[in-house]
């Protein structure tokens, strides 16, 4: 039974499946994507390489890579303006061809998806993996550019699982966003401090409509300094996508260490 659909590529709701058909599930979403790419299989990429999956470009000031780096996994625990933190990372990699999976995410608003610029054709959705959440996201890395999942917690996924879904976007050259706190991830993407903006002054709180929000993301991992970095945005900006709330992308700088004596 078809929970929704993606361009011509049909969402399955995994409930009405049996255990075992659920892996079958995830194949048959890649079968769908394969049917969308002109070429055939979307494209995948053997093996970390260092080439980076393109970000919009407040985002590519923020990350040391300037993007996504294929075969790293990269974590974006829920809080305000996760998700559409979430469309600003995967809508200029949709833009340039990479084929993305969300599995575990029920109720994303694919409005908002497609005002931030992801290409909802190149998107496909799992929203109800169940209990073989491990087995749909490693299908899924096998044959996309980027697997976002989230629920593994819920799903009984433990910290073996995680390292060898890890492995396997590494193996693949793919890129694993986790939708949750992930221990060992290469990088941690945190929104903190959101202000919502476009109401005017008032009596009761001013009048108006929200046109933006300005959060804080910190990013902390590999290749930044210890204390991690971080930047202002607009989650969305006013168009929907992903604008700049300041100029500047600082690093944090940890307090000295007082030395006795």
């Amino acid at each position: 039974m078809a929970d929704a659909a993606v361009g011509d590529v049909a969402v399955e709701d995994a409930r009405q499946v049996d255990p075992a058909g659920r892996l079958e599930l995830a194949r048959g979403v890649l079968r769908g994507l394969e049917n969308r790419a002109a070429g055939g299989r979307p494209v995948s990429h053997p093996e970390a390489d260092g080439r980076v999956l393109p970000v919009a470009g407040p985002l590519a000031r923020l990350l040391p890579a300037g993007g996504l780096r294929h075969g790293t996994t990269v974590a974006v625990p829920k809080g305000p303006g996760s998700t559409s933190l979430l469309w600003a990372l995967l809508a200029e990699a949709t833009a340039g061809g990479a084929w993305v999976g969300i599995v575990g995410r029920p109720g994303l608003g694919l409005v908002a998806a497609a005002e931030a610029g992801v290409r909802l054709e190149r998107l496909a959705l799992v929203p109800h993996p169940g209990a073989d959440l491990l087995a749909v996201t490693s299908a899924l890395l096998d044959g996309l550019d980027v697997v976002a999942v989230a629920g593994a917690e819920r799903a009984g996924v433990r910290a073996a699982d995680r390292q060898r879904l890890a492995a396997r976007a590494r193996q693949r050259g793919a890129v694993l966003l986790a939708l949750e706190p992930w221990p060992g991830a290469d990088a941690e993407l945190i929104c903190t401090d959101a202000q919502w903006q476009g109401l005017g002054s008032g009596p009761e709180g001013g009048s108006g409509r929200l046109c933006s929000r300005r959060v804080r993301v910190r990013l902390r991992g590999r290749g930044v300094a210890p204390g991690g970095r971080h930047a202002r945005l607009l989650l969305p900006g006013p168009g929907g996508t992903v604008g700049l709330g300041d100029a500047a992308v600082a690093d944090v700088r940890r307090p000295p260490v007082p030395v006795a004596g």
